[in-house]
């Protein structure tokens, strides 16, 4: 097993897209249909394996309403990745994403890794954005798109682990090959989640500092971006 890589990974789009639901149904495999929108950002730990190699993702749950906007380079500095949600009921808020690109990118560089995701797939006969639109979109960027479902538990791991993988591979600067819906095969489940992923948790991690809203069994949710070493990740 490879040494153990951190990454800060950020979730942007509008309010009420799913980007929590999202969060927390990669996280602990959980769902919420009255979950709350997000009003400050929090961030969740995560350790994960990928082929052989160990990460432990810092992920970024931001808040999307348009009075937090301004605060959104505060919370996504430093990322290494970010996945961008839209509502594929919503055409409004898939024109939106454009917007948070080009903020994203406008602090950290046009090489930042993105992957886009239109949650609420199990509303297909509902939806405003098609696969085929979308898809353009994130081709002209160069990220890669999938449909995703919180609700469902459709592709959510596979979003997040799309995103790690094409990190490593920006990192490593070696193409690890596959596509999105390759991961099942090259990622192993050990404990719960969706079937043929693997997603670790770690019982005995601890806080990262003493602002810990919320705490269970490896999740770690608080208002405070961990320190980073000298290179560049995060400490444990």
């Amino acid at each position: 097993m490879n040494n153990k890589k951190s990454f800060k990974i950020v979730l942007l789009g509008e309010g009420r897209v799913g980007k929590t639901s999202l969060t927390l149904r990669f996280i602990k495999d959980v769902f919420d249909d009255n979950q709350q929108s997000t009003i400050q950002a929090t961030y969740l730990q995560k350790d994960i394996i990928v082929g052989n190699q160990q990460v432990t993702l810092s992920v970024w749950d931001t808040a999307g309403q348009e009075r937090f906007h301004a605060l959104g380079p505060i919370y996504y500095r430093n990322a290494d990745g970010a996945l961008l949600v839209y509502d594929i009921t919503d055409q409004d808020t898939f024109d939106r994403a454009k917007t948070w690109v080009m903020e994203l990118r406008k602090v950290l560089g046009d090489d930042i890794v993105i992957t886009i995701v239109g949650n609420k797939c199990d509303m297909i006969k509902h939806r405003q954005v098609s696969e085929e639109q979308a898809l353009e979109y994130a081709q002209s960027v160069g990220a890669n798109h999938l449909l995703v479902s919180a609700k469902a538990n459709k592709n959510v791991a596979e979003s997040f682990l799309d995103l790690t993988k094409r990190i490593l591979e920006k990192k490593a600067n070696t193409p690890m090959g596959g596509s999105p819906q390759a991961h099942r095969a090259s990622v192993r489940m050990s404990t719960r989640g969706v079937s043929g992923l693997t997603i670790q948790e770690n019982p005995n991690q601890k806080p990262v500092n003493n602002r810990i809203s919320s705490r269970v069994s490896g999740l770690t949710i608080t208002d405070e971006e961990p320190k980073k070493t000298d290179n560049g990740t995060c400490c444990k």
